[in-house]
């Protein structure tokens, strides 16, 4: 499918050149599968359904979530892996802030995703089989680790890497605890109900600079004064071992942790089958694949 193709059959346009960019009405459902389709019951998907995410207490028992932070100290302190491109740090201070495609790097979290508490559930959103559209570790040191805007993930998953529709699931696996105060994630629930188109041409190799701070593919602050006014804002808080499973389209962002408390998770992105990229609806070429995959492998236990 070539880009112009994929344009005209877009239903998610974005990165617009002209005029300004509005809330477009999500065609698309958010949960796919039912009740008997994996272990979420008819009542915790229709929450999942309203609010565009669900969070997992005790997903990880204190020795797995001790298992798996050494396995994040390894990466990070790995000196070899720091030159890999797969490794994004901090942008003033240089230190480790996500390893992308962590899931060929390092066996251990590969179990993870394979895992029925993770997989069985993201199969059950999405309805079908699924496939890693992306997968890092994520750090976010005390005192000086920065947060992200307000964004949608899908938004810059279709605009850059030619995902379709928003039939992807996150599962993000907290390794320590979630505070209020430690750059927990904040998501607007029900914001997945809604695209919020944005503009601005995407430049080339745009990833380099949107790992460490985006800036193309945000939405307005007028946008995101709506968004809250209508929807509120939620934090994913809680001790580690807990995990957030949430919609590709909703709105999400994180502060800056200026405490002493550390904050950090295993992020695994599961898209359906039945929704593998294209080309890219709003770049020139799709990014990297260690970024946004294009190996649609079924993830099997």
């Amino acid at each position: 499918m070539t880009l112009a193709e994929s344009r005209i059959r877009d239903q998610y346009p974005t990165r617009i050149a002209s005029g300004e960019p509005q809330l477009l009405q999500r065609p698309d459902p958010t949960v796919w599968g039912g009740a008997d389709d994996g272990p979420f019951d008819a009542a915790e998907l229709s929450a999942h359904d309203d609010k565009g995410y669900s969070i997992i207490e005790g997903l990880l028992s204190p020795a797995e979530v001790q298992g798996y932070w050494q396995e994040l100290e390894r990466l990070s302190s790995d000196e070899a892996l720091k030159s890999d491109e797969r490794v994004v740090t901090e942008k003033a201070s240089g230190e480790v802030r996500s390893v992308f495609e962590v899931h060929r790097i390092s066996e251990v979290i590969a179990r993870l995703a394979r895992d029925p508490r993770v997989l069985d559930r993201a199969r059950q959103l999405l309805g079908s089989e699924v496939y890693l559209h992306q997968s890092r570790v994520n750090y976010m040191p005390g005192f000086r680790g920065n947060g992200f805007y307000w964004h949608s993930d899908f938004e810059t998953w279709h605009a850059e890497d030619g995902m379709p529709r928003p039939r992807a699931v996150s599962c993000s696996v907290a390794l320590t605890d979630n505070y209020p105060f430690n750059g927990g994630l904040m998501v607007m629930p029900g914001s997945h109900r809604t695209f919020v188109q944005c503009a601005g041409e995407t430049p080339d190799d745009h990833y380099k600079a949107s790992l460490k701070e985006q800036e193309i593919g945000v939405p307005t602050e007028h946008d995101i004064t709506r968004l809250a006014a209508e929807h509120g804002i939620d934090q994913f808080t809680g001790p580690a071992g807990s995990a957030l499973f949430f919609d590709a389209n909703i709105m999400h962002g994180s502060g800056n942790n200026i405490t002493p408390y550390p904050r950090s998770n295993i992020f695994l992105v599961f898209n359906s089958v039945e929704n593998t990229v294209v080309e890219p609806f709003a770049a020139k070429a799709p990014r990297p694949g260690f970024i946004g995959a294009r190996d649609f492998t079924p993830v099997r236990r």
